[in-house]
């Protein structure tokens, strides 16, 4: 089992919505050692989860809470992030004990829609593998290119492609409801809801990875 998530205040939740958006800029303007730029412009939708947790009396067990966004038609490209749980999977037997930062791009709509599901398993649910890092990888990632989740994580100053299968990602409903209402995960990631000033950074960030073309 994994430790209990227990509902935060707005302010908590936006402290953390800022949190993914440096920790996105963070690992997207590193060089030769960031996430592929050709993944993030075909992305349909982005996740962020900065501070996952491995829980140190269970091997493997992790958690923690995160945020996701999705393309839209709007003004910025992006809809308002929604906020999410992940727990369980393997993240953490691949990285090591402690916290650590998580990216993970869903790349068709297969793997949407599946997101916007209350809840799905990677793996079983989406197919998944770890991503490639730097900026000459994309030549050698047809493989990646078909997976409809791909995910890196930072742990300790080490980057590194990660796969997040096993792992269950869930809507976060109490935080969501705290900052939009009572709102589906839908309505939010499809654009229909206004985001809060505190994702500013993170939609400003992924603004500079226009919908790829071709």
């Amino acid at each position: 089992m994994t430790a209990p998530l227990w509902a935060e205040s707005k302010e908590d939740t936006e402290k953390r919505i800022r949190e993914a958006g440096a920790v996105l800029k963070e690992l997207t303007e590193a060089g030769d050692k960031a996430i592929p730029r050709d993944f993030l412009e075909r992305a349909q939708c982005v996740g962020v989860v900065p501070g996952l947790k491995r829980a140190g009396f269970l091997v493997g067990a992790q958690y923690g809470k995160g945020v996701v966004t999705c393309r839209t038609t709007g003004p910025s490209g992006w809809s308002a992030p929604a906020t999410v749980r992940i727990e369980g999977g393997s993240v953490g037997a691949q990285i090591g004990a402690g916290e650590t930062d998580l990216v993970f791009v869903v790349m068709n709509q297969r793997g949407m829609d599946r997101l916007m599901q209350d809840k799905f398993t990677v793996g079983a649910d989406a197919a998944a593998m770890a991503g490639p890092i730097g900026r000459t990888a994309t030549a050698q990632t047809d493989a990646q290119l078909h997976a409809e989740i791909l995910s890196w994580s930072r742990s300790r100053g080490v980057f590194a492609g990660v796969t997040l299968n096993g792992a269950t990602l869930r809507p976060d409903k109490d935080d969501n409801r705290n900052l939009y209402g009572d709102v589906t995960l839908k309505q939010i990631l499809t654009g229909e809801v206004m985001p809060t000033p505190a994702a500013s950074a993170l939609l400003t960030q992924l603004g500079t990875f226009p919908p790829h073309k071709g």
